[in-house]
């Protein structure tokens, strides 16, 4: 959990960000992409235990919380992104997370919400998720799998957690110890398929968990290659031109410092590639 705070840090010192407290998603927000039995449990602490267990982290006021402020930061950086071509949200990427139960720390989906959220509020029908984690996004693929709207597409260790995979548009599996060129190759190689489908709005889960360093990660990327998939990605949407907004994803290295660095490096880029726009980087 320390990442988050160390990476906010790493931003605060360059001294070109602007930092806005992420709001509390409304629960009505929040059903938009989740059943609302499921909503009602988990924010009066009624889930059953094995739900609690899935989601792996123990119930709290804090947690509900922090989830609601993930969430909400997810919707205000897609409303800052329509204003200024892109936008950043300090935590979220909580792609594990299914319409009726939370997994793998995840327990509402962020980005799913604010999709849908751009669909009902401010009329945007086309939404694309570049997954970059290295653990697949099994549940907003499973959330928008009969979504003909929504194009996910995930790179993710074939090997690695979870290990009953979902469906997504497009599912890249990489095996184990795959390192820069190959990964930056395939990354090359399926963008254009993205912006094929003519999104209006892209997301993009920029977790560093592919890093040699990591304890989960099982790829084998260098601080290097995860630069320049960054690079690729965002100037490819930058070019392309829909509003693009970032989230945080996994990342397990240790120390934690490399994984603090590497998340903060995605949003130095964004800011160097889109240049010196207003924004709302909301953690």
């Amino acid at each position: 959990m320390s990442k988050y705070r160390m990476t906010r840090d790493l931003l605060a010192t360059d001294g070109v960000f602007r930092f806005h407290c992420a709001p509390l998603a409304p629960r009505e927000l929040v059903e938009l992409a989740h059943d609302p039995e499921y909503v009602e449990q988990f924010l009066t602490g009624t889930l059953p235990p094995q739900a609690v267990r899935r989601i792996g982290f123990p119930w709290s006021d804090a947690l509900v919380k922090r989830t609601l402020a993930s969430v909400g930061g997810t919707i205000a950086a897609a409303e800052q992104a329509l204003m200024t071509g892109w936008c950043g949200n300090l935590a979220g990427g909580t792609h594990h997370a299914f319409r009726g139960e939370g997994s793998g720390f995840c327990v509402f989906n962020d980005i799913a919400v604010a999709i849908l959220y751009l669909r009902h509020h401010r009329g945007i029908a086309k939404a694309a998720v570049i997954d970059l984690d290295v653990h697949q996004g099994d549940g907003t693929a499973a959330i928008f799998e009969n979504d003909p709207l929504v194009y996910t597409l995930s790179f993710h260790g074939r090997h690695n957690f979870p290990f009953r995979k979902q469906r997504s548009r497009v599912d890249i599996e990489l095996d184990n110890g795959v390192g820069d060129d190959e990964y930056l190759a395939l990354v090359e190689q399926w963008l254009p398929q993205v912006f094929a489908f003519e999104p209006g709005v892209i997301f993009y889960q920029s977790g560093v968990d592919a890093l040699v360093t990591d304890r989960l990660g099982k790829l084998g990327m260098t601080p290097e290659g995860i630069a320049r998939r960054n690079e690729t990605v965002i100037r490819a949407c930058r070019a392309y031109g829909a509003p693009l907004i970032v989230t945080m994803g996994g990342g397990y290295s240790e120390p934690v410092q490399l994984t603090a660095e590497a998340h903060a490096n995605v949003y130095r880029t964004a800011y160097r590639v889109y240049g010196n726009t207003s924004y709302r980087a909301a953690g």
